[in-house]
């Protein structure tokens, strides 16, 4: 029996964890083991293998060296293979229409600001849950805390992608960004740079409890801008989670979603379990309005962009079609609906 690859029956173990949302450090474990893999060479993993030793190196342990035996001896992983025979909870028929008909995902994360995966890790998750593209969008500067992005490093990373993108196409990696919405509603990056971008996702980051008759301009100012593509997570809130609970911001919802119609501007369907935004009377009411959507993840490890089920759940009990969500299209279709003549 030919022997598997440990690396990638590691990484896979820690993606179904961490889309299973369990906890940080068992996500962790593996991924750390996989990483150290890494740095050796086949020829010693084997070795270490057989004599036994996996377990003095930094990074692997019981249950982690078990795996990595399992996979050279070229059996699956029993880890592994529990995780598979449970994963995924049943949805409905529509919310699994929605899904299959997704092509990439809208917002995404690097070790480049606050994400935990480096662009390409990113890249080959997205490739390995069958999307055909995935808008990288770490934060802008104003958004220290993140590490947001200065004009400066977001150029940098246009540099890597191009190269990224040669050697992993046909899958391609589309350059974006989040950007905060100042106060005054203005972006929080160089215009001349945000230009330059495939897609751009503007959110509010700050002053979220700000009075909807301040906030609602702000708000239609960064959606009338003509570089921003999508509102991000438009109310803030947070339901559940390590940070706690967090209300909505408040805004002239029919006033916002209206702007968001007549500029061509998505709404995005948070995916991420603590947020769940917009709420379901907010999405019914940007339907109604006209709007379109992104199913996104907001993913800032590999796992969680599988997170987009849970968008789509949502999404297909408010009644949203498949043709109102732009990240069915194509990543040309895409780059359009981002750059209308």
């Amino acid at each position: 029996m030919s022997a598997r690859d440990p690396i990638a029956d590691l990484k896979q173990i820690a993606f179904l964890l961490e889309r299973a949302l369990e906890p940080t450090y068992r996500v962790r474990a593996f991924r750390r083991a996989a990483a150290t893999l890494e740095d050796l060479a086949p020829r010693e993993v084997r070795a270490r293998a057989a004599a036994g030793t996996l377990k003095q190196l930094d990074g692997v342990g019981d249950v982690t060296a078990r795996c990595i035996a399992e996979s050279l001896a070229g059996e699956e992983p029993v880890y592994l293979r529990r995780l598979i025979d449970t994963d995924g909870k049943p949805v409905d028929e529509s919310a699994a229409a929605l899904r299959a008909a997704l092509k990439g995902d809208c917002h995404t994360h690097s070790d480049w600001s606050d994400g935990g995966s480096p662009i390409e890790e990113m890249a080959r998750a997205a490739m390995q849950i069958g999307h055909e593209y995935v808008v990288l969008t770490d934060h802008s500067p104003r958004l220290k805390v993140a590490r947001g992005l200065s004009a400066e490093r977001l150029a940098q990373q246009l540099d890597v992608v191009a190269e990224l993108n040669e050697r992993l196409a046909p899958f391609k990696i589309l350059t974006g960004i989040e950007v905060d919405i100042n106060e005054d509603g203005s972006l929080d990056q160089d215009p001349g740079l945000l230009g330059r971008l495939d897609l751009v996702v503007a959110s509010v980051h700050s002053k979220l409890r700000m009075p909807a008759e301040e906030m609602t301009p702000r708000m239609v100012a960064a959606i009338a801008n003509p570089y921003t593509a999508v509102l991000g997570h438009c109310t803030g809130r947070l339901v559940t989670g390590g940070r706690g609970k967090r209300p909505e911001s408040e805004f002239d919802a029919e006033v916002v979603f209206a702007a968001c119609a007549r500029f061509g501007v998505a709404v995005e369907i948070n995916s991420r379990p603590e947020r769940l935004d917009p709420p379901k009377r907010l999405l019914r009411l940007a339907l109604e309005a006209g709007c379109d959507f992104a199913i996104d993840t907001d993913a800032h490890a590999p796992g969680q962009l599988d997170w987009q089920v849970l968008g789509c759940e949502r999404a297909a009990r408010c009644g949203v079609p498949a043709e109102r969500v732009i990240n069915t299209r194509t990543a040309e279709d895409l780059r359009a609906f981002a750059h209308p003549a």
